[in-house]
């Protein structure tokens, strides 16, 4: 339990220092006031003034903000200070101001896959057959352990992940596969069978198999080609994300599985568990969904923000502060009550897990 707690204030603080810090910048950056920078929210805790902006912990650490001059659109702003008031830039200047969080999040994931990558390498799937399965249509065909497939109807195989490719386009007749077996050579007729199975958001599918499984191995990387695998990797995880997002909203994935802060700190505590590096993957992915959900366009996100700054481009003019009052306070409810859910959720785990006799 400890281990989770102090797990997830790290990773947490990490996050939201990351994120508001790329507010802080680049809000300084481009001239505007910084008055409040904010690591959680309500009472001060502790804290100190650096020339004009006051920097403090606060009692409830879920989030952080930047406090600006004149983001308030009621707040009052003196004539010499409105150049640096934030309601005065461009939209461009506020747009960036608001993006920079998000990016910073994209960017500290990035940073950590490429150090995780360059230290440990990355499993790659190679075209080494590590198990045939037991009456599967490769083992009828006499693929043994150990072969290594070189062609695959007469195109040589480079990538395993080509092949169930490969055996779906010719799930109707047989493929001829090319095998190396020690100083020999062969080629074998598979006629692939199709198999009932489900995918990884439980979804049941139908596909064309030939009952084989691949060796791994560890492929060390060097600082460039991790560079290039983080990017890979973030993309991945982004897609994963909407993804996801759809099938909850097609209710495939039913909404008891979503969690919240309970279950990041215990899933926090047992990467720490497996070692630092294992926790710092595990910070970049929480990054990079960070990153994802705060650029949805729903209002109080930042994502809301720039769609309200993207209105204004095209108008040539804000919304008026009703509009936006309206728009906050409707983004307030969804996102509150996305919290009850996810709050519900991880509670209804811990109860389940105790019950069952499962350290929650």
């Amino acid at each position: 339990m400890l281990t989770s707690i102090a797990a997830f204030i790290v990773v947490l603080g990490i996050l939201i220092l990351v994120h508001e810090l790329g507010h802080f910048l680049v809000a300084k950056w481009v001239g505007v006031s910084v008055l409040r920078f904010s690591l959680g929210f309500g009472p001060k805790v502790w804290g100190f003034q650096r020339g004009e902006t006051e920097y403090r912990l606060s009692a409830v650490p879920l989030g952080g903000y930047v406090k600006m001059l004149g983001e308030d659109q009621d707040e009052e702003v003196t004539a010499e200070q409105m150049a640096r008031s934030f309601a005065q830039q461009k939209v461009s200047k506020r747009a960036a101001i608001v993006f920079a969080g998000p990016l910073c999040n994209v960017l500290l994931a990035l940073v950590i896959f490429t150090i995780t990558f360059s230290l440990t390498g990355m499993a790659v799937l190679t075209t080494t057959i590590a198990s045939v399965e037991t009456e599967s249509p490769a083992a009828k065909a006499g693929v043994q352990a150990g072969d290594k497939i070189l062609e695959v109807n007469g195109m040589p195989l480079v990538d395993w992940e080509d092949l169930p490719r490969i055996v779906e386009e010719n799930a109707s007749h047989p493929i001829a596969v090319k095998l190396q077996r020690g100083e020999q050579q062969l080629v074998l007729h598979i006629k692939p069978e199709v198999r009932k199975d489900f995918n990884i958001f439980g979804e049941a599918i139908e596909r064309p198999v030939i009952g084989v499984k691949c060796q791994t191995e560890i492929r060390p990387l060097n600082p460039v080609m991790a560079g290039y695998y983080s990017l890979v990797k973030t993309w991945d995880l982004t897609q994963l994300f909407f993804v996801t997002m759809v099938k909850l909203v097609q209710r495939v994935i039913p909404m008891n599985t979503l969690g919240g802060p309970i279950l990041i700190a215990q899933m926090a505590g047992q990467q720490a568990k497996e070692g630092l590096l294992n926790l710092a993957a595990f910070t970049a992915f929480i990054s990079v969904n960070l990153a994802v959900i705060n650029l949805l366009p729903i209002p109080v996100l930042d994502g809301g923000h720039l769609l309200f700054f993207l209105v204004e481009a095209i108008l040539g003019r804000p919304l008026s502060q009703r509009k936006m009052e309206y728009a906050q306070r409707v983004g307030l409810v969804l996102l509150v009550a996305l919290m009850m859910v996810v709050f519900y959720n991880d509670i209804m785990r811990l109860i389940l897990g105790a019950k069952k006799g499962v350290a929650p």
